[in-house]
């Protein structure tokens, strides 16, 4: 008779492999996808080396989930600053401060999201992510053109220059190699910097200096 997994097994499976997940998870929140060698993920997880092989079939596939996890978060949190009745250049502003906090919330986080060198198979769900912010961008871009909000402009170009310009504002505050001091500023110098982010993207969209 053919071997026929149980519902029951299928569950203990996905739960084990949830639980993984979650130990690798934390790991990256801690330290960055540096810090999460297989050994440290296995030791937080209280299993075998062997058995993470067993639910994932390589340490790439594994980063590559959490990675996806963890972006899906900050893309849908930005999609709901962009879902408001407001005018599109009240939501963008929303939205790119929304992405500026909560990055510099957790430095570490969202250092290895935004600029950690990574696997290739990770580096690919970025570029997929950077592209899903842009989507949502793109449309709030067009509306605002729509509206008379945002002067005519390429939409798409212009919401791939936003997701590089704030992306890229981060990657110094957000790198591990500054001083504790200078990675976490005091809150006024985090809201002085995510409004400095904010004002130079909407300027660029709407020629408005604000």
């Amino acid at each position: 008779m053919a071997y026929r997994e149980t519902e029951k097994m299928r569950n203990r499976k996905a739960q084990a492999r949830q639980h993984i997940l979650d130990c690798a998870y934390r790991c990256v929140i801690e330290g960055g996808f540096r810090s999460a060698q297989i050994t440290h993920v296995a030791k937080a997880a209280e299993v075998a080396t062997g058995t993470i092989y067993r639910h994932f079939e390589s340490k790439e596939e594994l980063f590559a989930e959490i990675f996806r996890t963890a972006t899906q978060r900050e893309v849908n949190k930005v999609a709901e600053a962009l879902a408001t009745v407001d005018s599109a250049v009240i939501r963008l502003e929303a939205a790119l401060r929304q992405f500026a906090e909560r990055a510099l919330r957790g430095p570490t986080m969202a250092w290895s999201l935004i600029a950690e060198p990574v696997d290739p198979r990770v580096e690919a769900e970025r570029l997929l992510y950077r592209k899903a912010y842009a989507e949502h961008f793109e449309q709030a871009i067009r509306d605002g053109i729509e509206e008379g909000s945002i002067p005519p402009q390429n939409a798409r170009q212009s919401s791939t220059c936003l997701v590089g310009a704030i992306a890229e504002s981060l990657v110094g505050p957000l790198s591990p190699t500054q001083a504790d001091g200078e990675r976490e500023p005091d809150p006024d110098q985090q809201s002085e910097l995510v409004e400095s982010i904010v004002c130079f993207c909407i300027q660029g969209l709407t020629g408005i200096r604000r």
